[in-house]
C-alpha cells in the first residue's frame, strides 16, 4: 500500500509555507513602536552662528544641522563631553539639551570654555 498526497494537497501546503514564510519575513523587517519612538533627537544644539556643513561628526554622534539648530541621536559620551566636541566644531553653542533636558548655565559655560 502506497500512501501519497494529492496534487491539491501539496498545493496547499506549499501555499501555506509560502504565507507562513512572508508573514514571519514581514514581522522580521516592520519597525516596532521602540524603534519609531528612538527616531527623535537625543541630543539638541543651537549655535550662535549657522553651521558650515550639514552634517558633523563630533561626541561620537553624527549631527544633522540645519542653520543654528544640530540635533544628533543618542551617543555614549556624558553631555558636557558631546556638547564640548561640537563647540569646537561649528563655534559658540547657546542652548544644548540631553533626552530633553538643558544644559545647567555653568556646564553650558565649561562647553563654550
Amino acid at each position: 500500500m502506497t500512501l501519497s498526497n494529492s496534487p491539491s494537497a501539496k498545493l496547499g501546503v506549499f501555499g501555506a509555507a509560502i504565507l507562513y514564510t512572508a508573514a514571519g519575513f514581514g514581522a522580521l523587517i516592520a519597525p516596532s513602536a521602540a524603534e519609531a519612538r528612538d527616531s527623535a533627537p537625543f541630543y539638541t544644539a543651537e549655535l550662535s552662528q549657522p553651521a558650515t556643513e550639514r552634517t558633523v561628526i563630533a561626541g561620537g554622534v553624527a549631527w544633522t544641522c540645519q542653520g543654528t539648530t544640530c540635533v544628533a541621536p543618542k551617543g555614549t559620551s556624558r553631555p558636557l563631553r558631546v556638547c564640548r566636541e561640537l563647540q569646537r566644531d561649528t563655534g559658540d553653542v547657546v542652548a544644548f539639551t540631553a533626552k530633553g533636558e538643558a544644559l545647567e548655565a555653568d556646564k553650558l559655560a565649561k562647553c563654550n570654555g
